[in-house]
């Protein structure tokens, strides 16, 4: 079998004084960091979508970037199985242990549903093969309940049962397949999941209706011996003007509302979190301290620009916090860090490809580094602890352990003027984060 990128080599780590840009100045997968070897801290997925099927198009303009790989794309299971053939290659090559997937990424949807779940199954069976030569692992799956004109008004929301039916059987395919490939997550993303105007909308209607979807999903899932986890994908807008999972406080409520809060968690995207007028670390210390933790869709967003731009990630400050977050959450357990990301329109090669990949890959290692060495450095927990210390013992004690109410806080507080809080010293801890990472 030919190589579909005869140009990349396998990438070797070579560290951060090396000038080959074909390899990793940061990601070494073998070093220990925190007692755990790098590779499992991160966890690295590739993402079918972008990386085998999307051209470079937007709004403006058709795509740039060849995406058939010798295959015509008529030739539908043909070209299928050269998608496959090119990830596999390009994930051995840069040492990727993990893919996700939607169900319309591995083969074009049919006319029929019939059709459909036979090709479905024609190409999963051959990503199984090359699974079980290579070693490659799927993370997750999901399913495409966006892009087909019957989903113009949503599926687990749209205004017809019947369109409503077509997406649960999508989603029991989609779920069976991940199922097949070994997926240790599922992925709900509500891509038309809200609305444009309320003036034609029953919202109540329709949140009941997604939570209904969502929990025949995960019944169906747990009946065919599905053991991974669940999540719900947050978005705020794009391609709906209001997604009903707006952002994770958003949807964690939405969870607990329909008692699906035990059984989800959450894919974050930093660029979503952009969106939502979030940083990306706001987004996963929230679901950390709902515990609904769960994975990781790694990419960045242009704040000049108000759209979904899934930019590879370059920012190490970014990829520190985050990696932040995801220690002190306890890491990974079955998810990791899908890389949700695309080249830009004029990065059109299949070598501009292989650097989005290099240079997001070593910049989470680098933030993984970086954020060992601010865990490991204490000083940042120490102060954190320092300025709530006055709720381990006295009158902050006596309220977390529930002895003092409104009475009793009245009566303290007669007796004793409060000082001002401790000084939050943003510029000082600011400062210190400098020099931990480039001191």
């Amino acid at each position: 079998m030919s190589e579909f990128f005869p140009q990349i080599p396998v990438i070797p780590y070579k560290g951060d004084c090396a000038c080959d840009p074909l390899s990793f100045h940061y990601y070494n997968p073998d070093e220990i960091i925190l007692g755990k070897p790098m590779k499992d801290h991160l966890r690295f997925a590739m993402a079918w979508w972008h990386t085998l099927c999307a051209e470079g198009s937007d709004m403006f303009g058709p795509g740039t970037a060849d995406k058939s790989f010798g295959v015509c794309k008529n030739d539908f299971m043909a070209h299928a199985k050269a998608k496959a053939d090119a990830g596999f290659e390009l994930m051995q090559k840069l040492g990727i242990g993990y893919f996700c997937f939607h169900d319309a990424d591995i083969v074009d949807e049919a006319d029929t549903l019939a059709e459909t779940n036979r090709r479905l199954d024609e190409i999963t069976d051959y990503i199984k093969e090359k699974m079980d030569k290579t070693g490659i692992k799927c993370l997750w799956g999901t399913c495409n309940l966006f892009s087909h004109k019957r989903f113009m008004g949503g599926a687990g929301t749209s205004p017809s049962a019947d369109i409503f039916a077509y997406a649960a059987a999508k989603v029991k395919k989609a779920i069976e397949l991940t199922v097949k490939l070994g997926g240790t997550g599922y992925v709900f993303w509500g891509g038309r999941e809200g609305y444009e105007t309320l003036l034609n909308t029953d919202m109540g209607l329709e949140l009941s209706n997604m939570a209904r979807l969502m929990r025949m999903a995960i019944d169906y899932a747990r009946s065919i011996g599905f053991a991974g986890d669940f999540y719900i994908e947050p978005k705020p807008k794009e391609p709906s003007k209001h997604q009903y999972d707006t952002d994770v406080a958003t949807a964690c409520n939405f969870l607990r509302a329909y008692g699906l809060i035990d059984d989800v968690k959450m894919n974050i995207e930093s660029n979503h979190a952009t969106l939502a007028a979030h940083t990306f670390q706001h987004e996963l210390r929230t679901a950390s301290v709902n515990g609904v933790f769960g994975s990781i869709d790694a990419n960045q967003g242009d704040l000049l620009l108000g759209w979904d731009t899934d930019q590879f990630p370059s920012d190490v400050f970014d990829a520190t916090y985050c990696m932040l977050e995801v220690l002190k959450a306890g890491g990974f357990t079955n998810g990791g860090l899908n890389f949700d990301a695309k080249t830009r329109r004029m990065s059109y090669t299949l070598e501009d490809l292989a650097h989005g990949f290099i240079t997001g890959m070593d910049t989470f290692a680098l933030g993984l580094r970086k954020a060992a060495k601010i865990i490991e450095d204490g000083r940042l927990d120490a102060f954190v602890d320092e300025r709530y210390a006055s709720w381990k013992s006295g009158i902050g004690a006596d309220i977390m352990d529930g002895k003092a109410g409104l009475k009793e806080l009245e009566a303290y507080s007669l007796k004793k003027e409060p000082d001002l809080p401790m000084s939050g010293k943003q510029e000082l801890l600011e400062g210190m984060i400098n020099r931990i990472m480039f001191g």
